[in-house]
């Protein structure tokens, strides 16, 4: 089936061809869907934070940021900002001039208000001899929008997310890139006042948000008392998932196998490759202007608290459960703990004998462990906190998109639909065992949660392959814990006019 050319391929890409085969065993099969025990809510699975609980996780945060520990902040920040500026797109292409939807409408009538404003006028004089004031005064609108997407102009339909800017300051507008590293002094600072940000990119733009870096980082460094040790990553190659045809053969492009990114559970990798004690994933566009940086902060410091408590707690019974010098009371402890703690529940645990109790609790307990902020659910498109059995036969928490759940099943849509909270991609991460040894996260993958789209390449229709999301799937094997974090912590830029919206003006 594979020629002496597409072998070549493979190992030029880094993929294996027992790779290939269970990929095309994927499109066969389909992906079962995951069964449920029910939605999070704050009566079963979410944490509210009291008062009192809250200084008590800043206080441990802090204290644990006076230690040794390694702190990165993860921000996949690849995604290029086309979708973002879908309705603009367009217009570009439409049959009329002027602005006639009311995004189109609203784009226009508080254009200045853009952090971009002042480049993308001085992009219109440069190519069209006049600012946006004299192009919109002629009616010319269209041009004004060239400017902002195209080549000739700011390129921003072409440009990552992580590159525009967002936030207006008097002393220079703000990129999501700068937010983040802005971010971290504020909360991901160690003893030593190095903060640590790694940013997953594309190749085509790894050089202008290297040069980005290299501007501005000593303005933040000097600004907030830190430097910053700044790192970046691609999505690997071996990790592109084949495309298949309708009848589940590899689909060739003249001749050629195709490749496509196999979606941002690729970033496993990237992540399984940090050197890090405790890593904060955060999307890129999630960001907030400084005098509003205030509850994200609080309340990243709060679920890292909340993290490296509970992380404590589990490596202290690990060790107890090691020396082999243990009660049944305190048995009985981990237990509680498993369950009330880390919502890790097994139906058959009074059926285990005393041996393979412990090993059941060392291996339960053993394992990257994460804590997620979630919010109100407020109708904004994202993953759900769910209560799910895992293959073991146990029920733990898990983060869930739609496409993992059956929604032809009247009470599994009903849970979905109805789910109090959702997770915005608010983590903080434990990657490190008990002894101090990196876990290989690549582990703890749930290889059955991925899921196949469908596309078109040449005019042929065929099947792409999503690898296990990097918080769903990816991340199923992990201890997890869900924390309500308020809505104002939740800002993402999915359209260009959400820039206009109060919290990022």
């Amino acid at each position: 089936m594979l020629t002496a050319e597409d072998k070549e391929l493979l190992a030029k890409k880094g993929i294996t061809e027992a790779q290939i085969e269970e990929q095309l065993k994927c499109f066969e099969n389909g992906f079962p869907y995951l069964e449920l025990d029910g939605a999070a809510s704050l009566e079963k699975g979410i944490i509210a934070v009291t008062q009192e609980e809250r200084q008590k996780y800043l206080a441990a945060w802090d204290a644990y940021k006076q230690g040794d520990k390694k702190i990165v902040k993860f921000v996949p920040a690849s995604g290029a900002a086309s979708r973002m500026f879908k309705n603009m797109f367009e217009f570009l292409g439409a049959d009329y001039n002027e602005p006639t939807t009311d995004f189109e409408k609203k784009f226009f009538a508080q254009v200045k208000n853009f952090a971009f404003f002042a480049d993308l006028d001085a992009a219109c004089q440069k190519n069209q001899g006049k600012g946006i004031e004299a192009l919109v005064a002629e009616g010319n609108y269209k041009a004004v929008v060239a400017n902002l997407l195209e080549g000739a102009g700011l390129n921003y339909g072409q440009l990552p997310k992580g590159l525009l800017k967002f936030h207006k300051y008097e002393d220079g507008n703000r990129t999501p890139l700068e937010e983040h590293l802005v971010e971290g002094s504020l909360y991901a600072a160690g003893k030593t006042g190095e903060v640590n940000v790694h940013f997953t990119v594309s190749p085509e733009h790894r050089a202008l948000f290297e040069k980005l870096v290299e501007e501005k980082v000593a303005q933040y460094a000097a600004k907030f008392g830190t430097k910053y040790s700044v790192s970046f990553s691609e999505q690997k190659s071996s990790t592109d998932t084949m495309a298949a045809t309708m009848d589940n053969q590899p689909f060739r492009d003249n001749g050629k196998l195709l490749f496509r990114p196999g979606g941002h559970g690729a970033l496993i990798e990237n992540l399984n490759d940090l050197d890090a004690d405790i890593v904060f994933v955060k999307n890129i566009d999630n960001v907030v202007p400084d005098r509003l940086k205030g509850d994200t902060v609080t309340y990243k410091k709060v679920i890292a608290g909340v993290l490296v408590t509970l992380q404590k707690k589990a490596f202290d019974y690990l060790k107890l459960l090691e020396s082999g010098k243990y009660t049944r009371d305190q048995i009985q402890e981990i237990i509680l703990f498993l369950q009330h703690d880390l919502c890790c529940r097994n139906p058959k645990l009074k059926n285990l004998e005393d041996a393979d109790l412990v090993i059941y609790l060392k291996n339960k307990l053993n394992r990257p462990m994460r804590v997620a902020g979630v919010v109100k659910n407020v109708g904004e498109p994202g993953g759900g906190p769910f209560l799910a059995y895992n293959p073991d036969g146990t029920i733990s928490l898990q983060i869930l998109e739609s496409s993992q759940i059956d929604m032809n099943n009247p009470a599994k849509k009903a849970m979905f639909e109805n789910g109090s909270h959702f997770n915005p991609v608010d983590l903080v991460c434990a990657v490190k065992d008990y002894n101090g040894k990196k876990f290989n996260l690549v582990n703890y993958v749930d290889k059955a949660t991925g899921f196949i789209s469908y596309k078109s390449k040449s005019g042929k229709e065929l099947k792409a392959l999503e690898l296990p999301g990097l918080w769903n799937g990816a991340m199923s094997n992990w201890n997890t814990v869900f924390v309500e974090v308020p809505l104002s912590t939740f800002n993402p830029v999915k359209t260009v006019n959400d820039l206009l919206r109060e919290q990022h003006q």
